[in-house]
């Protein structure tokens, strides 16, 4: 018994039907996975984000105020060590 073409076109239609039904629901738990992996990017990543720039940015811009300030007092920590130890000198001498 030979197959007719109709037969072979719906023979063609009930198996992309079928593969149709298997692919979306093999594929709804990869989508569901997207979907939840979006979520936790919007909801809890990006936030977190902009809390660290929120934060880092006044801390840049305070430490970046006083880098001469913290660099004047290290040449006045240099000049202070070089008194103290030329006065520990003399007073080894005189001692």
């Amino acid at each position: 018994m030979a197959l007719t073409n109709e037969d072979l076109l719906a023979i063609s239609q009930l198996l992309d039907v079928k593969l149709d039904a298997k692919l979306k629901s093999e594929l709804q738990p990869l989508k569901d996975d997207i979907r939840d992996i979006k979520l936790h990017l919007e909801n809890v990543t990006d936030k977190d984000i902009q809390l660290l720039a929120e934060n880092y940015v006044p801390a840049a811009k305070r430490y970046e105020k006083a880098v001469p300030e913290i660099q004047a007092m290290q040449a006045d920590i240099d000049i202070m060590k070089k008194v103290i130890s030329d006065h520990s000198e003399k007073l080894k001498k005189i001692s």
